[in-house]
């Protein structure tokens, strides 16, 4: 049998989809690449807050799925909304990379008072302003070479970017600093890779079945029952990051105001991943305050 994989046409997103066409050919299923245009490739003067943030690069990805062209779709999960489309199944999460977000140009120590650096998440900026007040932050957007290419050129100190995506484009060498997980808490989803095939394509599921690592898996669903919980996107400025803890999922996510100024934290552990997700949204937003934050809104 040979599957059809949806996948975006930047590097990054070939990169993952050639890593995924080559476990399953070592696996003896053929493969070929199904290139999609999405919205947020099309759009790359519109910061992600305004596009609607999570979604803009996913959604056309998955049409492919429900429209016949394609088999399976290949997704950073990163890029994924947290509730998976009818029809649809998030049936392999493949073993995960680091989760944690890196600065290439410079490290935290090393930018002065009132340097530049450049991201379009709302997450990391809100993050770098908790700990960096006098930081100038600024718009982020293009492919992962552009938005590289900003890091010491046009009065931009350092980009803030995830260790995974230099890991898979063979990068490492650009990193500055990989920051603390505990405090930069990351986004759902960062470094694993999601596949969704139709709910009805058991035969495509039972292939995919091969490639999913259960721990990647279990801990992906636990952030996405957290990020679902709050009803929020990558347009919100928000982390889960959740471990294995023996068999328990160990859950750590973060609110944050828009400008830094305040932020919620907490961590919970359990065997049940979507209940751990959703129960530690639960307490930062409603225990510990976190939808009064300046500026956040479910």
């Amino acid at each position: 049998m040979s599957l059809r994989l949806a996948t975006r046409r930047s590097p990054l997103a070939q990169a993952q989809a050639e890593l995924v066409r080559e476990q399953l050919s070592a696996r003896g299923v053929s493969a070929t690449l199904v290139f999609i245009e999405t919205e947020g490739d099309r759009n790359l003067d519109t910061p992600l807050r305004e596009l609607g943030g999570q979604g803009v690069f996913a959604v056309g990805v998955q049409a492919a799925l429900l429209d016949g062209r394609a088999d399976v779709a290949v997704h950073s999960a990163k890029d994924l909304p947290s509730e998976t489309p009818d029809g649809l199944l998030l049936a392999c999460v493949p073993e995960r990379r680091s989760a944690t977000d890196v600065l290439v140009g410079r490290s935290l120590a090393g930018l002065g008072p009132g340097a530049t650096v450049a991201t379009g998440s709302p997450r990391r900026r809100a993050l770098l302003l908790e700990r960096r007040p006098d930081l100038n932050i600024v718009e982020l957007r293009g492919n992962m070479a552009t938005r590289l290419a900003k890091a010491g050129h046009d009065g931009v100190d350092a980009i803030v970017t995830a260790t995974a995506a230099l890991s898979r484009l063979e990068r490492q060498d650009l990193i500055a600093e990989e920051l603390d997980a505990a405090w930069f808490v990351p986004q759902v989803g960062q470094g694993a890779i999601a596949l969704e095939c139709r709910r009805d394509d058991g035969e495509t599921q039972g292939l995919l079945v091969a490639l999913d690592d259960a721990a990647a898996h279990r801990t992906l669903d636990a952030e996405r029952a957290f990020l679902r919980e709050l009803g929020a996107g990558c347009s919100i400025p928000v982390g889960a990051h959740a471990t294995m803890a023996g068999d328990e999922v160990h859950l750590r996510g973060v609110m944050v105001a828009f400008d830094g100024s305040s932020s919620v934290r907490g961590e919970l552990n359990g065997h049940d991943a979507d209940a751990v997700g959703a129960a530690l949204a639960r307490q930062l937003r409603d225990v510990n305050g976190g939808a009064s934050l300046p500026g956040w809104s479910r």
